[in-house]
Order: structure tokens, then sequence, then C-alpha cells
């Protein structure tokens, strides 16, 4: 895969599927950034990306080494499914999907990251993960 610079552009917004699992496709891209001659920029992968790689039981630096070799998103996609059980990736997308700033653990620095969203109320974290994206390249 090629890299990416995410100075440029957002990477795939959060509720993006791939092989039926959320936020793959947006992991991905941050991956892809990661990569020689890419640029991740403000993005990273500790937080939703590594929640889901958890949930998986899969190492970041394991899928970093497969989206370094592969020529797609579907032969990550092959991969990951030769190594999870996909049964669980609906459970996966709910946790994600219902997740909100109430969930948040440390929200002082949850909010040093985004304070726009601080006066706001709870709100999903795909909802301010799309906002941010939307405030970092507006269109």
């Amino acid at each position: 895969m090629e890299p990416l610079d995410l100075s440029k552009r957002a990477p795939r917004g959060p509720r993006e599927k791939l092989d039926g699992l959320c936020m793959l496709p947006r992991t991905i891209d941050k991956m892809r950034a990661l990569l020689p001659g890419g640029n991740v920029g403000s993005y990273k992968i500790p937080g939703v990306s590594q929640r889901v790689l958890d949930a998986l039981e899969v190492k970041p630096e394991d899928l970093q080494a497969e989206v370094a070799s592969a020529a797609s998103d579907q032969d990550v996609a092959v991969w990951l499914r030769a190594r999870c059980d996909a049964s669980r990736y609906p459970a996966i997308n709910e946790r994600v999907l219902k997740r909100s700033t109430a969930d948040v653990d440390d929200k002082a620095y949850f909010y040093g990251l985004y304070p726009w969203a601080q006066d706001r109320g709870p709100m999903l974290l795909v909802d301010v993960m799309e906002e941010d994206d939307r405030r970092t390249f507006p269109a």
C-alpha cells in the first residue's frame, strides 16, 4: 500500500466499514501514514483504533507490518479475518458506535485534544472524530 499524508487530508471516517468492521479503514489509513514517506499529522493509533485492535487481540505492530506488505484494503481484511473471530465484529462495532465522551476516563487529556467539545455535553466519540476531521480540513 502507498503511504498517506494525513497532514493534508483526514483518514476515512470512523463509521466506514471494511469487511463489516467499522474503524478498520480509518485505522488502515493511519497505519499507511506511518509508512516511510507518510505523515500521520495529528492522528494517532492510541484511542478508538487501539480499542478495536485490543478487542480483536491484534497488536498494532502486526497490523502495521501487514499494511506495509499488503497491496489493498482487501488484503488486510483477509489477513485480519484469518487471525480473528469475525463473529465478534458486530459487538465491536456496537461498542465503537455507542461509546461517548461520558465514557472517557481521562477527561482532562481528552478535552485538551478537543477543547471545542467540552461545552457540548455528551457526544458520541465517532461524532467527535468526524467533527474534528471537518475542523482540521475545512471544505
